[in-house]
């Protein structure tokens, strides 16, 4: 099953039989069987009948709500995993500081292997060792290496997010160095207000990747707003942003360097708001969501179970994993690691 995504600006979601079905001045848009669909996703002004949200949730199909330009509004969602005890005992685990600390570790340290490796495979496909490029990707990949051994002696989780602070810094200051089609650059990682494509299409595939692990953790039972290593604060899905960090490297971030370095959006596919912020238009938008699903479902061979998975399934594994850490079946919380 896939997400369906509704991008039409004044379009109707309405169910219709078994089916799901997108219209526009009686003009059909999308018509897709419901049993097809795990989730639904509308960007921007998009009506969905009464009679289609209870449909969804009847058919555990969740509905999120994103502003026109990718920003996270909220979600409908049927009822939460019913294991209260692994509730119970997330919220104790958040309260206890070493249970903290060692998560957090943990989740760092994934992030930081794979933005490594992300540079290390741009660093190869480098001729010239001694161009401007390969040195200054070959210095990013020293700051990260730096900050990962540092990160076992952090004492506290101010330090740990202090070497995730650093190897972030030294990732997005090459980052730049990555995109070889011409009309793009990026400067530095700025979240919002988006100011230039580049940082539009990762805030966008963020917002994406975060309302993914939302779905994965609420199927797992866990709390997606009580994390480890992102403070606690109203509306913020914590735990969600903590299990993102080890993903948005290798799904969002190579799907941006995707679909720019193979030409698949142009520079002159975004249109510019008041006060500067930059937005993707309707086409571009469609053709990220195409290269974002499909990423999504790109299989790999875990490296712990050693089957064969899709990111998509991975998302729900790493949640299990976490719960198995915070229940006491598993020692330690073990990040996905790509080579």
């Amino acid at each position: 099953m896939a997400t369906l995504y509704i991008t039409t600006e004044d379009s109707v979601l309405r169910k219709v039989d078994e089916r799901l079905k997108v219209t526009k001045e009686k003009q059909t848009l999308i018509d897709v069987p419901m049993l097809k669909v795990s989730s639904v996703v509308l960007l921007g002004r998009v009506a969905v009948t009464a009679a289609t949200v209870e449909a969804l949730l009847e058919h555990g199909i969740s509905l999120c709500y994103l502003s026109r330009g990718g920003r996270y509004r909220g979600h409908i969602q049927p009822p939460l995993n019913g294991n209260v005890i692994l509730r119970r005992t997330q919220y104790r685990a958040a309260d206890d500081e070493v249970v903290i600390k060692r998560i957090a570790r943990a989740v760092v340290a994934g992030k930081l292997a794979n933005m490594r490796t992300l540079l290390v495979r741009s660093r190869r496909s480098e001729e010239d060792e001694s161009s401007s490029r390969f040195i200054a990707l070959d210095k990013a990949v020293e700051r990260i290496k730096q900050a990962e051994e540092a990160l076992p002696y952090a004492q506290t989780l101010d330090e740990i997010r202090g070497r995730e602070g650093e190897a972030s810094a030294a990732y997005f200051s090459v980052f730049g160095a990555l995109i070889k089609a011409d009309g793009f650059q990026f400067e530095k990682r700025i979240k919002h207000p988006c100011r230039d494509p580049v940082n539009a299409m990762l805030s966008f595939g963020y917002t994406l990747l975060m309302y993914d692990l939302i779905a994965a953790i609420n199927i797992v039972g866990l709390d997606p707003y009580v994390g480890f290593l992102h403070a606690d604060r109203h509306g913020k899905p914590s735990l969600a942003l903590d299990l993102m960090e080890e993903f948005r490297p290798i799904v969002v971030d190579s799907v941006v360097l995707t679909l720019i370095n193979k030409r698949m959006i142009g520079p002159t596919e975004f249109e510019q708001q008041l006060g500067g912020v930059i937005l993707m238009e309707e086409g571009a938008r469609k053709t990220f969501l195409k290269q974002y699903e499909e990423r999504k479902m790109t299989e790999f061979r875990h490296p712990v179970f050693g089957y064969k998975v899709s990111y998509l399934r991975t998302f729900e594994l790493q949640a299990r994993i976490l719960a198995k850490v915070l229940t006491g079946e598993l020692q330690e919380y073990v990040p996905l690691l790509v080579k």
